[in-house]
C-alpha cells in the first residue's frame, strides 16, 4: 500500500483538485484507493458531488470504525470497490482542537487507518499548518505538493518542506515525490519565472505543469472529475500525473 500526501501550506493551488483527480485516476487503472478530506472546508464530497460529513471527526475523536466512516462513490474501477472516501466537514477543525487537548501524537491518523487494505490512500489536507496535516506527514509514504505559479504559493511550498523535514525528524519515512506546478498560463512573464525558479532549486521534483483551465472550476462546480468530461488538455495533464505516479510503485 502507497499513502500520499497532497499539500501546500497556501490556499487555491489546487490540492483538492488534485488530490480528487489523482484517485480517480489511479481507480480507473484499477487500483483500490481510499481517499481522505483533511481540510475542515470538506471541499472533497463537494467535488465528487457528495454530502459532507463528519467521518475524520468519527474516526480520530470518538473512535467509529472505518466501515461507519468510509463512503463509496459513483466512480468505479475496473474489478474492486471503487474509490472510496472518509469524508470531512467543519468538525474536522474541532478534531485537531480535541486531538491536542488529549494529547496529540503524529501517528494518530497512521493507527486510525492500520487496518486499511487498499492499493493507495490520498490526503487531502488544509493550507494551514496543523496537526492533521503534520498527521497526514507522518503517515504518508509520498508529498506532492502543488503548487501555483506565483511567489505567495512558493512561500506555501517552503512551508510545507520544512513542515515535512521536522516530521521526518519524527521517524517518518514520507519522501518528496513531486512539486506540481498548477495555474500555468505560458503567457505571462509570472509563471515561465517562477516554473524556472522552482525547477533550478528543486530540479526533477519539478513535474510538467497542469495548465489554467475554466474546466477544472467547472468540474468542481458539477461534481465531476476532468476524467468524467470530454478530452481536453487538462484531462491529458492529469493523466500524466497519474502515470507518473504509477511509475514509480515498487
Amino acid at each position: 500500500m502507497i499513502t500520499i500526501v497532497i499539500a501546500n501550506q497556501k490556499g487555491g493551488v489546487g490540492k483538492t483538485t488534485t488530490a480528487v483527480t489523482l484517485a480517480h485516476g489511479l481507480a480507473l487503472q484499477g487500483k483500490g484507493v481510499l481517499l481522505v478530506d483533511l481540510d475542515p472546508q470538506g471541499q472533497v464530497s463537494t467535488f465528487l458531488g457528495l454530502p459532507q460529513e463528519s467521518g475524520v471527526f468519527d474516526l480520530l475523536v470518538t473512535r467509529q470504525p472505518l466501515a461507519a466512516v468510509i463512503r463509496s462513490t459513483a466512480i468505479p474501477d475496473h474489478d474492486r470497490n471503487g474509490l472510496l472516501v472518509i469524508p470531512g466537514n467543519s468538525r474536522t477543525a474541532t478534531a485537531q482542537i480535541v486531538l491536542a487537548a488529549e494529547g496529540f501524537k503524529l501517528d494518530c491518523l497512521a493507527r486510525a487507518l492500520g487496518a486499511v487494505r487498499t492499493d493507495y490512500i490520498i490526503f487531502d489536507t488544509s493550507p494551514s499548518v496543523g496537526l492533521l496535516q503534520e498527521a497526514a506527514l507522518y503517515a504518508a509514504d509520498w508529498l506532492i505538493a502543488p503548487c501555483a505559479v506565483d511567489y505567495a504559493a512558493t512561500e506555501g511550498l517552503t512551508g510545507v518542506l520544512t513542515t515535512l523535514q521536522a516530521v521526518k525528524e519524527q521517524a517518518s519515512n514520507c519522501q518528496l515525490l513531486a512539486v506540481l506546478p498548477t495555474f500555468y498560463d505560458e503567457l505571462t512573464r509570472e509563471s515561465a519565472t517562477t516554473l524556472r525558479q522552482l525547477t533550478y532549486s528543486l530540479g526533477d521534483a519539478v513535474w510538467e505543469p497542469i495548465h489554467r483551465a475554466t474546466i477544472l472550476r467547472e468540474c468542481a462546480a458539477e461534481g465531476l472529475t476532468v476524467f468524467e468530461k470530454a478530452p481536453c488538455r487538462a484531462t491529458q495533464e492529469y493523466a500524466v500525473v497519474v502515470e507518473k505516479v504509477l511509475s514509480y510503485e515498487t
